[in-house]
């Protein structure tokens, strides 16, 4: 990678990172916080949902706009809006208000898709998963300082870490406009003059591994985010931690996925290829996620974390890398905004799931089991879809060789 190309890629880890720590602060905080305002269990999950299913509706746009305008300007609008909707959430003294933050954070939330679309734009096809591997790395280092974050600010005042992150999102805004260039030439900007439908993005991709792909993805991440829904009031009812507790459990989960996507997937990659460590990664969570109900003391919370983290760190940049590799260079805004989409719509999907299911262990020494494993369940779906998975075939040709059909 060009010595140009390779500042690009350091400055948008940078903006990942800013905008991963905001996500991460509310990780330990919110579900807790909520309980301030006498939010049911159904009403947590959908508190925490409602971010993602914001996010489904605008990342395919987001998406479809950064390849019209570029990605420098999608960026700074969606992490502006971010810094809006924080604020709104540390103003507000309802659950309602919480609800409009959330929502207004959400549907501006374009930053990963056109994240990982930049990336695409400055590497080549067989460098992405590499470096889907590395941004993932600032994933995991944004959840190893968000949540330890939040859980201390909330000590001081449970707005507090709203405020915070708000502040961390004009900053990174300000990092954006005056450092980071556009990735994204004229030449290639404009292609896609009216909307098109994901069968026009099929049309241009390598359709069935797309369509495996983003299943996975969806059925995966719908497990995790049940998982991530939980996990604060699991730990509060079965152990007793506080918010800055479970920020530190949260924490080593964010260190151990850095070490595996900046370290070992990257070493891993080119002996193992995408395939086997994405179902290698299916399986950790699948275990993970069936013996959480069954631990007993702190120790054992921690390392299933741990194993937690390693199948994520497999998981994600992997599907990412084949998704775009399955994909021609002209498409790869739309493309990413839609696993972006199928994505949040897990999250959305697991984190409502995840609330009403906590509902069937009220008052039970086994309180949180039920979530679980319908979590563990579904991985069990996730790896027979995965069976499907194969190595892509590069789509990298250029995009005036096939015009998009207008929808």
């Amino acid at each position: 990678m060009s010595s140009p190309r390779r500042t690009q890629f350091l400055l948008i880890f940078a903006t990942i990172l800013l905008s991963t720590i905001g996500f991460g602060v509310c990780i330990p905080v919110l579900p807790l916080y909520a309980q301030e305002f006498q939010a049911s269990n159904l009403e947590n999950g959908l508190l925490t949902g409602i971010f993602s299913l914001m996010v489904v509706i605008g990342s395919p746009l987001w998406g479809r706009l950064s390849d019209r305008i570029g990605r420098r300007p999608v960026l700074l609008i969606s992490i502006l809006g971010s810094a809006v909707g924080y604020f709104i959430m540390g103003q507000g003294h309802s659950l309602a208000m919480l609800f409009v933050g959330r929502i207004i954070d959400g549907a501006s939330g374009g930053n990963v898709s056109c994240a990982q679309a930049y990336i695409a734009d400055i590497t080549r096809p067989e460098e992405r998963s590499r470096a889907m591997g590395m941004i993932g790395a600032a994933f995991g280092l944004g959840f190893v300082i968000g949540p330890a974050l939040g859980g201390y600010l909330a000590a001081i005042d449970s707005s507090a870490p709203f405020y915070a992150v708000g502040v961390l999102c004009l900053l990174n805004a300000l990092f954006v406009y005056t450092s980071l260039p556009e990735s994204l030439g004229p030449e290639k900007r404009g292609l896609h003059r009216e909307k098109q439908p994901l069968s026009t993005v099929l049309a241009h991709a390598d359709a069935p591994l797309y369509l495996t792909t983003a299943s996975c993805y969806l059925v995966n991440l719908i497990a995790f985010a049940i998982m991530t829904q939980v996990f604060s009031l699991f730990a509060n009812h079965r152990f007793g931690m506080n918010e800055r507790d479970v920020g530190h459990v949260m924490a080593v989960i964010g260190l151990v996925g850095v070490l595996m996507q900046g370290v070992v997937v990257r070493r891993l990659l080119p002996l193992l290829g995408e395939v086997t460590m994405a179902r290698t990664g299916f399986a950790c969570l699948l275990i993970a996620f069936a013996l959480f109900p069954l631990v007993g003391n702190d120790w054992r919370l921690y390392a299933l974390s741990c194993v937690v983290a390693m199948g994520n760190a497999l998981v994600q940049p992997t599907l990412n890398g084949i998704a775009s590799q399955s994909v021609s260079a002209g498409w790869q805004g739309s493309a990413m905004g839609f696993m972006q989409s199928a994505g949040s719509m897990g999250r959305f999907l697991g984190a409502t799931i995840g609330g009403w299911l906590l509902t069937f262990d009220e008052g039970m020494p086994h309180y949180g089991r039920t979530p679980f494993w319908v979590a563990a369940a579904l991985m069990v779906l996730t790896l027979a879809i995965g069976l499907r998975l194969r190595q892509p075939v590069s789509r990298e040709v250029p995009v005036t060789t096939a015009a998009p059909p207008m929808a």
